[in-house]
C-alpha cells in the first residue's frame, strides 16, 4: 500500500498556485527592518561576531557591512537569479524522455480481412550520443558557478557604496563641527569691529567686510546641516534600513590600515581575488563547452523504436531505428560561430585583466597621493596650532589684542578644514583600493568575509521572525 501511494503522489500533477505581490505587506515588512532585533544577532553570532560586544554600540564600517549583507534586497535578488542557474543546471542533467505512439484502425473487409479492425503501439527510445548530455551539464555548472560568483560581486559593490555613504556623512559631521566654531570666531571678530566701530577706531568697510564672511560661513553651514538628512537617507538606502533606525544607531568612524602595500602584492592580490575575473573564467569555460557540444552534434542522435501491431488479425513486431542527418552538413555553422563566441570571451578577459591590473595601479597612486597630501596638512594645521598657542600667550601679556588672535584661531579653523578634506579624500582612495583588490586593506580580527557570507543561503528577515 505505501508503494502504490508513493507510485500515485509521484505522478501527481502540480497545481498553480498565485501568489500575487502585496506592496502594502512589503512597505510594512521594511519598516520592521531592526538592527537591535534578535534575529540580526543570531545571524552575527553565527557569523563569528563576539558575543561580548552585542549590543553593538559603535557602528564602524565592518559592523555596517553586516548589517547591509542582512538587511540589504539587492543580495537575495542575485541569490534568486543563483537559484535559477542551479534549477537551469538540473535541467541540463535531465535525459530524453521516450515517447509512446498508439494508433486504431477498421477496414470494411473488403479483402475479405480476417478481423476489420487493427491496433498499433510503439515506443520510441532517444539515445544521445558523443557524450552530449555530460556537456551539458559541464556547460550548466559553468553559468550556475559564474551566477554564484556575481552575488559577491554584488555584495563587493554594496559594500563599494555602503564606505562611500559613510564617509560622506562622517566627513560632512566634520564640516558642521568646524564651521560651528568658525561662525563663533566670525561673530567675535564682528562684536569687535562694532565695538570699534562705535568707539571710532575702525570704518565701516571693515564691519561690513567682517559681517559678509560672517554670513558666507552661516549660509555654508545651514547648507550642511540641510544635506546631513540627504547623507543620511543614502546612508539608510544602502543599509536597506528605515531612516529613522539609522538615525539611532552611533556611527564611528572606522580604523584606517597604516601599512604600505608593494605594487606587485597589490596586483596579485588584485588578480587572485577579483570576482570580475572568476566570473570571465567561468564565462569563458561555459564557451569551451559549448563548443564541444557544438562538435558533438556532428554525431546524430538516434531514436529506437520497438513496436507491436495487429493488423486485421495479424500480429507483427517490430523495430525501427531513426536519427537526423547530421553527417551532411557536420553543423559548420555551430561549430563556427561556438568557436567565435570562445574568441569572444578569451578577448574580453584579456581586456578585463589589463583594466584590473590598470585600475589597481592607479587606485595605489591615488592612496599614496592621498596619504602625502594628508601627512601635509596635518603637519601644517600642527604649525598652525602652535602658532595660536603662542599668540594666546602673546594677549594674556598684552603683546597684541583679542583681534589678532580670533584671526589666528580662523587661520587654525581653516587648517582643520584641509585636513578634514584630505582625510576624507584617503578614506575615498582606500575604499576605491580595496574595491578594486575586492578585499579589505586592514585585516581586523571582526572583519567580515564578504564573498563568504554573499554565497550563504541566508533565510531574511522575514523568514527568521516567522
Amino acid at each position: 500500500m505505501v508503494s502504490i501511494a508513493t507510485c500515485v503522489t509521484a505522478c501527481s500533477f502540480q497545481k498553480y498556485i498565485p501568489k500575487p505581490i502585496d506592496t502594502q505587506a512589503n512597505s510594512a515588512k521594511f519598516e520592521r527592518r531592526d538592527p537591535a532585533s534578535e534575529q540580526f544577532h543570531q545571524y552575527l553570532l553565527s557569523n563569528g561576531y563576539p558575543a561580548d560586544r552585542l549590543p553593538i554600540q559603535q557602528w564602524g564600517l565592518n559592523e555596517l557591512t553586516y548589517c547591509a549583507l542582512f538587511f540589504h534586497p539587492s543580495l537575495d535578488l542575485a541569490r534568486a537569479q543563483w537559484r535559477t542557474a542551479e534549477i537551469s543546471e538540473l535541467a541540463a542533467a535531465e535525459k530524453p524522455i521516450p515517447a509512446v505512439n498508439s494508433n486504431i484502425a477498421r477496414s470494411n473487409q473488403a479483402n475479405q480481412d480476417i478481423n476489420p479492425f487493427a491496433f498499433g503501439l510503439s515506443i520510441d527510445i532517444p539515445l544521445e550520443t558523443a557524450n552530449k548530455r555530460d556537456i551539458r551539464i559541464e556547460n550548466a555548472r559553468h553559468l550556475s558557478e559564474a551566477a554564484k560568483l556575481e552575488i559577491a560581486q554584488a555584495a563587493w559593490q554594496l559594500r563599494y557604496q555602503l564606505a562611500l555613504s559613510l564617509y560622506d556623512y562622517q566627513f560632512n559631521q566634520q564640516e558642521i563641527k568646524v564651521l560651528l566654531d568658525e561662525e563663533t570666531r566670525r561673530k567675535e571678530i564682528v562684536a569687535i569691529y562694532q565695538k570699534r566701530v562705535d568707539l571710532g577706531l575702525a570704518s565701516n568697510v571693515e564691519l561690513s567686510t567682517a559681517k559678509l564672511q560672517l554670513l558666507t560661513t552661516s549660509s555654508e553651514l545651514e547648507s550642511k546641516q540641510q544635506n546631513k538628512l540627504v547623507l543620511l537617507s543614502k546612508l539608510a538606502n544602502n543599509l536597506g534600513l528605515p531612516i529613522a533606525k539609522v538615525r539611532a544607531m552611533n556611527l564611528a568612524a572606522n580604523p584606517m590600515p597604516s601599512e604600505q602595500i608593494m605594487a606587485t602584492d597589490i596586483q596579485t592580490a588584485a588578480l587572485l581575488n577579483r570576482l570580475d575575473i572568476r566570473i570571465a573564467l567561468q564565462r569563458y569555460a561555459a564557451a569551451e563547452s559549448k563548443l564541444k557540444l557544438e562538435i558533438a552534434k556532428q554525431y546524430p542522435d538516434i531514436t529506437i523504436s520497438p513496436g507491436y501491431a495487429y493488423e486485421f488479425g495479424d500480429r507483427l513486431w517490430s523495430l525501427g531505428i531513426s536519427g537526423l542527418l547530421t553527417l551532411l552538413n557536420k553543423n559548420k555553422v555551430g561549430i563556427a560561430e561556438a568557436t567565435q563566441l570562445r574568441e569572444v570571451e578569451a578577448a574580453q578577459f584579456e581586456a578585463l585583466q589589463t583594466k584590473v591590473i590598470s585600475d589597481t595601479n592607479v587606485a595605489q597612486a591615488e592612496l599614496l597621493q592621498a596619504q602625502q597630501v594628508l601627512a601635509s596638512q596635518q603637519q601644517l594645521y600642527a604649525q598652525q596650532q602652535q602658532n595660536t598657542q603662542r599668540l594666546q600667550h602673546r594677549l594674556t601679556i598684552g603683546e597684541i589684542d583679542r583681534l589678532e588672535l580670533a584671526f589666528a584661531k580662523l587661520e587654525s579653523i581653516a587648517a582643520e578644514k584641509n585636513v578634514a578634506l584630505a582625510s576624507f579624500k584617503r578614506n575615498v582612495a582606500i575604499n576605491q583600493l580595496e574595491n578594486t583588490l575586492q578585499q579589505p586593506l586592514s585585516a581586523t580580527q571582526n572583519n567580515p568575509d564578504i564573498e563568504d557570507l554573499s554565497f550563504k543561503k541566508t533565510i531574511n528577515y522575514e523568514d527568521n521572525k516567522k
